[in-house]
């Protein structure tokens, strides 16, 4: 599998960490790497900087240290070292308990006092005994334990819980088709063991997922749901330091047929058009969704197993207007495809929804940009914006509710936080926002 796998991806977020190291490399992958080799400390994590291509390997997690927002940095925390639950008997946990089950504080592993301990960091430096953590070095069968600060007690068992409850239920194994945008069942607990907030509370995180605003998507209890097309199920957590994190429900081994028929022909907005057309409507041959040439994106058809994401076929796995795709011209991202409507009605290539179109050279926004009311709608590298108010593919706190002087209509650029200049979240799944393909108004020459 990916390397990236084994990591918790956060977007926008730095870690005030003592102990790191710098690199430049050239991606996320290859700083993974560096974070598997490093030799300097116990790599828990990894900050990646779009911008820079720099990367910094770190000793600490969120679980170690405080958080604060840095827009263009990309968090990668290894999950091994978030689980708060234990695996069968617990060899692996490394998690952060420091206290036995009956409430006596842990030894630390590399102290004499008040025991001398036999498993120590030096004789066992694959095991994980940092601090005063529980863990099972000798592979207890009882789980992880530790050496008590209690000089009468030398050491006692952790009280942590199983990682498996989180997936069974009324004696059965729950699973997700597709990208369980259909899972109503009642696992409540993320992959790192987190248990997931309330849908009906705003606390600790404010966010706009409630039963009132989506009343179809089963927003239940703190059950874990997807209803906005991500990956999988998912719920904020009662963590302040974690927004949000998938939760750990396996697919099911046996494919049931999709809800609803595919169409050959456009109705709506085309979200089940199957059909076989594979050109834009200005005549561009479409690019196959299994490659990233020439253009790299996040729709991987292993991915979204459902969006009928097959050769170079014209599709709408977003809820964009209509259906589209990436195209084989390096300079054209991607374009809308002109789909005969069910209705019987052609759709006119020279019609009102045209494809969005490079900025006119009249766009432009002074100082930060945070007054420009243009309408351009593409990053700097061309990729399209998401509606501000979709939470889809970016789940976001910038909403025209909370911003209400920041004009956030549609999908246009704009600046609500005042950042370096305008900018937008984008329709790529892999990228979660960018600057706008605009210049300041001073860089314009006039005549």
């Amino acid at each position: 599998g990916d390397i990236l796998d084994d990591y918790l991806r956060t977007d926008g977020v730095w870690i005030l960490t003592r102990n790191k190291q710098f690199y430049k490399t050239n991606n996320e992958k290859e700083c993974a790497e560096k974070c598997e080799a490093e030799r300097n400390f116990n790599c828990r994590a990894f900050l990646f900087t779009r911008k820079n291509l720099q990367c910094l390997t770190l000793a600490e997690n969120t679980r170690m240290t405080v958080t604060f927002n840095s827009m263009d940095a990309v968090l990668y925390e290894k999950k091994i070292y978030l689980l708060q639950c234990k695996r069968g008997i617990g060899k692996d946990y490394r998690g952060t308990e420091d206290k036995t089950w009956s409430g006596i504080p842990c030894q630390k592993w590399a102290e004499k006092t008040p025991h001398k301990p036999n498993y120590t960091p030096e004789k066992h430096p694959s095991a994980g005994l940092d601090e005063n953590y529980c863990r099972n070095p000798d592979k207890d069968g009882k789980g992880p334990w530790c050496y008590t600060t209690d000089p009468s007690t030398r050491f006692d068992y952790c009280n942590i819980p199983e990682c498996e409850h989180q997936v069974t239920h009324t004696g059965g194994v729950e699973c997700i088709q597709c990208n369980g945008e259909d899972y109503h069942g009642e696992v409540s607990r993320t992959e790192s063991g987190l248990e997931c907030q309330h849908w009906d509370a705003q606390e600790p995180h404010f966010h706009g997922f409630t039963q009132k605003h989506f009343p179809e998507k089963d927003l239940k209890m703190n059950y874990c749901r997807n209803p906005d097309g991500d990956l999988r199920p998912w719920c904020f957590t009662i963590s302040p330091t974690k927004r949000w994190e998938y939760c750990n429900i396996p697919r099911c081994t046996t494919i049931s047929p999709v809800s609803g028929l595919s169409s050959q022909c456009l109705s709506g907005k085309g979200e089940d058009y199957r059909g076989r057309i594979a050109i834009t409507e200005s005549g561009k041959v479409c690019q196959h969704w299994n490659t990233q040439f020439p253009h790299r994106h996040g729709w991987i058809p292993d991915r979204y197993p459902c969006k009928g994401l097959e050769e170079n076929y014209c599709r709408n796995p977003d809820g964009e207007k209509r259906p589209w795709c990436y195209t084989i011209n390096s300079s054209a991202r991607w374009e809308y495809c002109a789909i005969p409507h069910c209705d019987g009605t052609e759709q006119g290539i020279a019609g009102m929804n045209m494809p969005m179109q490079v900025p006119l050279p009249e766009e432009c926004y002074r100082g930060k940009g945070q007054s420009y009311r243009g309408t351009t709608s593409i990053t700097a590298s061309g990729k399209k914006c998401q509606a501000w108010n979709s939470m889809f593919p970016h789940r976001h706190e910038k909403t025209p509710d909370r911003f209400p002087n920041a004009d956030l209509r549609d999908n246009y650029c704009r600046n609500p936080d005042g950042d370096n200049s305008p900018w937008c979240f984008t329709t790529d799944p892999s990228v979660t926002w960018e600057y706008c393909n605009l210049k300041t108004c001073d860089d314009h020459t006039h005549e």
